[in-house]
């Protein structure tokens, strides 16, 4: 009989793609269940205060967790902990957590099967027995999930002028706004390469890009062939077909989840890390990715001969360290 893993899922989309990344690479070995998770006013307050309890979760608007425990339960998020131990307690510590990233000030962590950080993380204290570093995060970008959205997608995009580059914008960052400037020089770097290189963009932006740094970029690139979609358009998000159909994608350095999800794909990944702009965790995010040879500087001046030494996705490498839990 397979053993069953619950997926604790909130509001955070970031972490939401992250399970469900692990949970593709798990396929059918494991029964996965979803457990939707509905904030109250109180689910913002620290985890140490929270403890191992439901306190913060709307439990009439959240999907019922008070039976039928499982083998093993997936905290995805900081917010999720608190539930993922609760779950274990009451299981008579039955149940086995597995954690996606540090879990913030490590409260919790000593209860976890393991957790699954990443290398650029700088938390300190981290158990080795029971720490898993990973480079990225894991993402949904397996050779399926490409080779079907390519399928959906290559048509809406076979009017354009090829190679095809998808230029994925992300923008502010907690605590640090994007600098306009910034917005500006990816803008350049893009118009420099697409002089190179030729052929069209596929574009598309973020809540976190802004209107003014969204629209000087528009201005900067006007008469460049292009596929756009930008924050807020009422159309279908084509992201995935970006990934699946581009011969090469440039990529603000900004997010995790889009960075790795962009090294998944097996192209040559630009990054444009900025100035001003980027914290130590995510500088050295960027430098974890160039290192491991899955993206390149885009200053860098031999970035458009870059090869990638292999596709990123550590949910292959997560999902097998749950299939080992005893």
């Amino acid at each position: 009989m397979k053993r069953t893993i619950w997926l604790l899922l909130d509001d955070r989309k970031g972490s939401v793609g992250q399970a469900k990344g692990v949970a593709e690479a798990l396929g059918e070995r494991m029964r996965v269940v979803e457990k939707q998770l509905v904030y109250n006013r109180w689910g913002g307050l620290p985890n140490w205060l929270r403890g191992r309890s439901l306190f913060g979760i709307d439990k009439a608007k959240s999907d019922n967790i008070d039976k039928d425990w499982p083998e093993v339960v997936m905290s995805t998020s900081r917010r999720t902990v608190p539930v993922a131990r609760y779950i274990r307690k009451k299981s008579q510590n039955k149940t086995k957590i597995v954690q996606l990233m540090y879990p913030d000030g490590g409260v919790g962590l000593r209860e976890m099967a393991f957790a699954a950080v990443p290398q650029h993380d700088e938390a300190k204290k981290l158990a080795p027995s029971n720490v898993l570093k990973i480079v990225g995060a894991p993402t949904r970008i397996f050779p399926e999930v490409l080779k079907r959205e390519k399928a959906r997608w290559e048509k809406e995009f076979a009017d354009l002028p090829k190679p095809l580059t998808a230029v994925i914008v992300g923008g502010a960052i907690k605590g640090k706004e994007w600098p306009l400037e910034n917005a500006e020089n990816l803008a350049r770097k893009v118009r420099q390469i697409w002089q190179t290189v030729g052929g069209s963009i596929l574009i598309t932006t973020s809540r976190r890009t802004g209107e003014k740094a969204q629209k000087l970029i528009v201005d900067e690139l006007k008469g460049i062939p292009a596929y756009t979609y930008m924050w807020g358009e009422k159309k279908e998000n084509p992201l995935l077909g970006f990934y699946a159909c581009a011969e090469r994608i440039i990529t603000t350095a900004d997010s995790v989840s889009m960075c790795s999800e962009a090294c998944g794909t097996g192209v040559p990944v630009l990054l444009f890390v900025g100035k001003n702009w980027l914290g130590k965790k995510h500088l050295k995010f960027a430098q974890s990715l160039t290192d491991g040879g899955y993206a390149v500087g885009i200053d860098d001046e031999k970035a458009l001969d870059f090869k990638p030494r292999g596709t990123l996705n550590c949910a292959y490498e997560i999902a097998e360290a749950i299939l080992q839990l005893k």
